[in-house]
């Protein structure tokens, strides 16, 4: 896996070995990244369940200034420490090791709100619709900041979460990537 654009162009990342996390395609993370405007001048990214760290240090890359990077997983948490320092970026990176929830509860006590949100969860195990409730009721993600939703294409996500509305969505093979907005 590799950083696919911006200052940190071509560099490689670290995975976790196994099957424990299964990392974003980077044909899936270029056609994301592109559909979202492809280069950014500053804001924060979400990165919930982050694996190896790849989609919000590619944010990082390609002009955000930061990164919150979250994985319950230690071994996952490790090597996103090591693709940060490897790429000497870890002042932007906040990393944190926490399960889901727990982690937006913290986010949301320290104020923090986002311009891009990833949501990437075990696709056995998503909760992106609760999700999407919390970031809504708490107001964490900007006027005109996106929610990004991968999950398996059967998936559905068509309504609304509050201020976030639904824009759009891609299918590649069996994921879907699925887009929202705060209007």
């Amino acid at each position: 896996m590799r950083i696919i654009a911006g200052k940190y162009s071509s560099r490689r990342l670290t995975t976790l070995k196994g099957d424990a996390t299964r990392p974003t395609l980077d044909k899936v993370k270029e056609a994301v990244f592109s559909s979202l405007g492809g280069m950014f001048d500053g804001g924060t990214v979400l990165d919930l369940y982050s694996g190896s760290g790849a989609i919000g240090l590619e944010a990082i890359s390609r002009g955000f200034d930061q990164a919150v990077l979250v994985d319950m997983s230690h071994a996952a948490v490790s090597i996103i420490h090591k693709n940060a320092e490897a790429l000497q970026c870890e002042e932007q990176c906040e990393i944190l090791c926490m399960r889901d929830f727990r982690a937006l509860e913290y986010l949301k006590n320290q104020g923090m709100v986002f311009d891009l949100v990833y949501l990437d969860p075990p696709y056995r195990k998503q909760k992106n619709h609760e999700v999407l409730a919390y970031l809504d009721a708490h107001h964490m993600v900007h006027q005109g900041g996106r929610v990004v939703i991968e999950s398996l294409k059967e998936e559905e996500y068509h309504d609304a979460a509050g201020a976030l509305q639904y824009d759009k969505e891609s299918i590649y093979g069996i994921m879907k990537i699925t887009y929202y907005r705060n209007r």
